[in-house]
């Protein structure tokens, strides 16, 4: 009896603590969207991983580099949160995105916590998802 209770606190412990993560990782993904849009591309920016930060090294590279890239993520008409998991140590954050023409876009966010809280490691566009019947 007492393991059962003891399963039941821990599950609903693991679930709260999925539950905060899942609300950080999806105000820093929809921080660094409202910065695109806004064209604050400084902003944007301080939400990239020290990895980001290193390959593109400044903001205007890594502005030019999301433009130019991901024009769905650079200019978003909808965001829609799917699922979240653990993959390779890493917390993977699947978004669909309709970008301006009315186009559906499944990205993975490929997220990681540093000292400075939840950062975006990677994007990754994956096939498009097919359209509902």
């Amino acid at each position: 009896m007492r393991s059962a209770v003891f399963g039941a606190v821990l599950a609903l412990g693991l679930a709260g603590s999925v539950a905060a993560q899942e609300g950080d990782i999806q105000a820093v993904i929809d921080s660094q969207l409202e910065a695109f849009l806004a064209g604050d591309v400084a902003a944007a920016w301080s939400h990239a991983s020290p990895a980001i930060k290193e390959i593109f090294r400044t903001p205007e590279n890594f502005g030019r580099m999301v433009r130019e890239g991901y024009p769905m993520v650079w200019r978003p008409a909808e965001v829609r949160y799917l699922d979240l998991e653990s993959r390779a140590g890493q917390m993977v954050q699947r978004v669909l995105i309709a970008d301006q023409s009315g186009a559906l876009f499944t990205l993975e966010y490929f997220m990681v916590e540093t000292e400075n809280g939840w950062q975006i490691n990677a994007v990754n566009v994956l096939k498009a998802p097919a359209p509902a019947v």
